[in-house]
């Protein structure tokens, strides 16, 4: 990771910058702060996990809670879920998304939060949340939901497969099904197979009570990978935000990273 990861480059702020709501000509107050300030303001505070009161101003940034709400406001917008799509397009167009298998997974849980939060199955005093995800064959993530930490992973996996969005870039419809869904055996469960197959997916998921399928970990390490780098963001390793919207912006921003980067290594 970059020494300073929350600078935003000026090919990034191409993409960024056409996907955010105008700000109100004759809005009252002072002069709002830049929107590309507060988006580096705002990823500053996810590489870091500071509380947003604590945003350096020499930085000049502006305050955390200009940041703040400029998250809420783009995060009502779909700003950045549009970010993330824009990217996934552009690595498809490149020929780095590997559609002929996706994996899911769901970590341990984060302590803290509000809404979408439930007693952590590691230590039940605690309430948390985690992460689900679905990425494709290279680890690109596609698709993420946050539940309470005692969700378990097998309800998830039609949302995560029904929540990838439609990826264009190549001639065509825009492409949002996997040929294989790869998944230990927290998402053995008949209906499940049998949905996935009505989708024209194949499952490769691993059975309860029998050894698991030879070579699948080699193909599903994508995922746990994937999720690593996806918590490297340390906003992301531990939830904050009570209001589940604000931490899915977080979440966005983390995956649109990680695309943004594989974009710019499959240019080079």
């Amino acid at each position: 990771m970059s020494t300073r990861p929350w600078i935003v480059d000026d090919d990034l702020w191409e993409l960024i910058e056409p996907l955010l709501p105008p700000w109100p000509e004759r809005s009252p107050g002072p002069k709002p702060v830049d929107d590309r300030r507060c988006l580096q303001g705002i990823l500053y505070v996810l590489v870091n996990d500071i509380a947003w009161q604590l945003l350096p101003l020499e930085l000049g940034f502006g305050s955390g809670q200009t940041c703040w709400r400029r998250l809420d406001r783009w995060q009502q917008a779909g700003a950045l879920d549009q970010l993330h799509r824009i990217l996934l397009a552009k690595l498809h167009a490149a020929g780095e998304l590997d559609w002929t298998r996706a994996c899911v997974d769901g970590p341990r849980p984060r302590e803290k939060g509000g809404a979408a939060t439930g007693p952590s199955p590691v230590d039940r005093r605690k309430t948390g949340s985690k992460h689900h995800l679905i990425c494709d064959g290279k680890g690109t993530p596609l698709y993420v939901i946050t539940t309470a930490a005692n969700v378990n992973d097998i309800t998830q996996t039609l949302a995560l497969v029904d929540g990838i969005p439609p990826v264009a870039g190549c001639p065509g419809r825009p492409r949002r099904r996997p040929a294989a869904v790869l998944g230990d055996k927290a998402y053995d469960s008949r209906a499940v197979r049998r949905e996935l197959r009505r989708r024209r997916i194949l499952p490769v998921i691993s059975r309860k009570g029998s050894p698991n399928i030879k070579g699948l970990g080699k193909l599903r390490y994508v995922v746990e990978q994937t999720l690593a780098l996806l918590h490297q963001f340390k906003r992301l390793a531990v939830r904050c935000e009570r209001r589940v919207e604000l931490h899915d912006a977080f979440v966005s921003l983390g995956c649109s990273l990680i695309c943004w980067r594989r974009l710019k290594k499959a240019r080079s």
